[in-house]
């Protein structure tokens, strides 16, 4: 939670009283999760889950219509975010450095590569070949780097800074490590498209990016794992950051099935065993995220019988994790040829909808009666 000093701090390098300041001065790096939420529900509805023919028409054109919302919030808030490291470059640096407010900087490139998912997916059935491969190089282009850098500053931030209080970690942690392994499903496409020795080095790129991502979710999930054990359960603000750890897990499984699809034409023959291993791999984590969005709903109910959960940007951490764990269920569904997998996939899939629903509500509720949804020392950091 952000702190009275922690607002004296900004007022000192920035030179201007909190009362003054503009919304660009506290607008919080957590927005772009509105995008990844928004963008992956595209990418569903483009693989038609459950595979019903009377909604084939309806799953279209809600992935069409989606993928645009998607894209039109990214341009929206693109530009108030870069302006916000260029006019506030103090408050900018300073929440990154808190264990908070931190992760959310991830979500920039988290929404960008998101839209190259989408790009991919949703692309090819409305843009030509050669406009859909220029926005995905574009996407990746800028994602990809994006976040990487994020993904090691905030470690280097974590590991030089004093954090000694074990409430500080909490499932925002997960968004660096989800975003590293979203690269290499983003990177799958450029391989089809890019020579043989391209296509190698790009495969090589996914597996290395897939391996960063998963060792740290495995120690951010034991480190969060330990302080759920041992104290208190966070602030009902926080609840949100609780379903981070679907994203994690549906990514994941999602990577392993998507690069092995592709290994066999990159590596030849050479590439026969990593089929099945993928999909072992794949399964074990998607059990893993089953069981979690157990456990999550279990907590979302406690929290509401125990007053409810205050509204905030940490809200849309409902949707991307539900929606990531959703595709690796449409995709494992397939695989396995298990029609009821595929059912659960279009359950998942309703409740996404449900959740994306009732966070975008609440967001245009919030936006219209002028509520500050933006940084607030007397609100959690997450949820700003």
């Amino acid at each position: 939670m952000e702190s009275v000093e922690f607002s004296a701090t900004l007022q000192s390098t920035e030179g201007l009283p909190e009362k003054n300041s503009r919304w660009l001065a506290r607008l919080s790096p957590g927005w772009f999760g509105a995008v990844m939420g928004t963008g992956i529900i595209a990418v569903i509805a483009a693989a038609d889950p459950g595979h019903f023919a009377s909604l084939s028409a309806s799953m279209r054109d809600t992935a069409y219509g989606v993928a645009a919302l998607a894209a039109l919030l990214a341009v929206l808030l693109i530009v108030p975010y870069v302006l916000r490291w260029i006019i506030y470059p103090g408050r900018s640096w300073s929440s990154l450095q808190d264990p908070q407010t931190g992760p959310l900087h991830g979500t920039v490139p988290g929404g960008i590569l998101v839209l190259s998912v989408v790009a991919a997916t949703v692309g090819p059935r409305i843009l030509s070949s050669s406009v859909t491969a220029s926005l995905i190089e574009v996407l990746d282009g800028i994602g990809i780097p994006l976040a990487l850098l994020i993904s090691v500053l905030f470690a280097y931030l974590l590991f030089t800074l004093d954090h000694h209080d074990r409430e500080e970690v909490n499932g925002g942690w997960f968004i660096p490590p989800v975003v590293t392994i979203i690269v290499p499903v983003v990177l799958v496409p450029l391989m089809r498209l890019v020579s043989s020795s391209a296509a190698r080095l790009l495969l090589f790129a996914g597996y290395a990016f897939f391996g960063v991502g998963l060792i740290l979710f495995v120690l951010v999930l034991a480190m969060l794992h330990d302080r759920m054990i041992t104290l208190p359960l966070p602030a009902a603000a926080m609840a949100p950051s609780l379903w981070i750890v679907l994203g994690p897990a549906g990514v994941g499984a999602a990577a392993l099935l998507d690069l092995a699809q592709v290994a066999p034409l990159v590596l030849g023959p050479s590439a026969r065993a990593i089929g099945p291993l993928s999909v072992l791999g794949a399964t074990l984590l998607w059990g893993f995220g089953a069981w979690s969005l157990v456990v999550a709903l279990a907590l979302l109910g406690r929290y509401l019988r125990q007053g409810g959960i205050p509204y905030g940007v940490g809200w849309w951490g409902f949707t991307f994790p539900v929606g990531a764990l959703t595709v690796a269920t449409v995709s494992l569904a397939k695989t396995w040829s298990l029609p009821i997998i595929g059912d659960v996939a279009f359950a998942m899939f309703i409740l996404l909808a449900v959740l994306w629903l009732g966070v975008s509500a609440s967001t245009l509720g919030s936006l219209l009666g002028r509520k500050k949804l933006s940084t607030s020392p007397a609100a959690p950091a997450t949820m700003q």
